[in-house]
């Protein structure tokens, strides 16, 4: 091959390296453009139920764990809030949730109502302590959490009314509560208890994090209304559950979930997504 070939060679082969890297770094640009893209922020979902599980009260069926169960497996919820349960409820329950999250780990706890009359803490029909319990999935293991929970200091006849924490470090601050019967003034005052001293000293923890509440509060809208702090806002069932939300977040839909008889409330799933979303 002459001189002059070979440079009509190497010029040919030089624009056809150019081609090559230009079509090459074509291909790339939508995947690196993708990969510095923030993700599509997730719907957060809520599950509040009452399951009236306690063998003592009339709505009691026996049958309300495993339709908790079945509502669990079907929304996939990421936080669960618990009323009228069982301790041992918790463990079955959060198994059902770790069965339909692989890959995850859910944190859960348990804070027992106490009797009046007693002084003690109030046992199911079958032995265990009665209560209200929370679930929370993450993704990956546990990041470390606290939890935070006690009696209220107002009260009224019967079953002194708890309530129950949970931070999850960088991730989120949940709650449970089951407020008084019967007694406006009474669940009002827990309700402000519960908003404006006990989560107020878990979020110091974190502020940056969705605070979400929920629980059966038996508070209508407006009394509900009326013990939610400014930033906050809410959405409930139409009828006692309620789901309160911290700064930083927003409601995008909710709905009721049929228990199908299994207890006296309907179960009920809220959309939260962030303000930014």
């Amino acid at each position: 091959m002459t001189d002059t070939a070979n440079g009509r060679l190497r010029r040919q082969l030089a624009v056809l390296a150019g081609i090559c890297c230009a079509a090459a770094s074509l291909a790339g640009s939508p995947g690196s453009a993708l990969s510095t893209m923030p993700q599509v922020d997730r719907p957060l979902t809520v599950l509040q139920m009452n399951l009236c599980n306690s063998g003592a009260a009339t709505c009691y069926t026996g049958r309300a764990v495993d339709r908790a169960a079945a509502v669990i497996r079907a929304e996939t919820p990421d936080i669960v809030t618990l009323n009228e349960i069982c301790e041992d409820d918790v463990a079955a329950l959060s198994r059902s949730l770790e069965a339909v999250s692989p890959g995850g780990t859910v944190l859960s706890d348990f804070e027992a109502a106490f009797s009046l009359r007693t002084g003690e803490k109030v046992r199911c029909r079958n032995g265990r302590f009665f209560g209200v319990g929370l679930l929370v999935h993450v993704n990956g293991p546990d990041p470390g959490h606290r939890r935070d929970g006690g009696r209220y200091q107002m009260q009224t006849r019967g079953e002194q009314r708890v309530w129950l924490c949970l931070y999850v470090k960088a991730t989120v601050h949940a709650c449970a509560t089951h407020l008084a019967l019967g007694a406006n003034g009474v669940s009002l005052a827990q309700c402000r208890y519960l908003m404006d001293t006990a989560i107020p000293k878990m979020r110091a923890l974190d502020e940056t994090v969705p605070t979400v509440v929920g629980g059966d509060l038996n508070l209508g809208a407006v009394d509900a209304l009326a013990c939610l702090p400014p930033e906050y806002s809410r959405t409930d069932d139409g009828d006692v559950q309620h789901i309160m939300i911290g700064p930083g977040t927003r409601i995008g839909s909710s709905r009721t979930v049929d228990m199908r008889g299994a207890t006296d409330h309907p179960g009920f799933v809220v959309k939260l997504r962030s303000q930014a979303a």
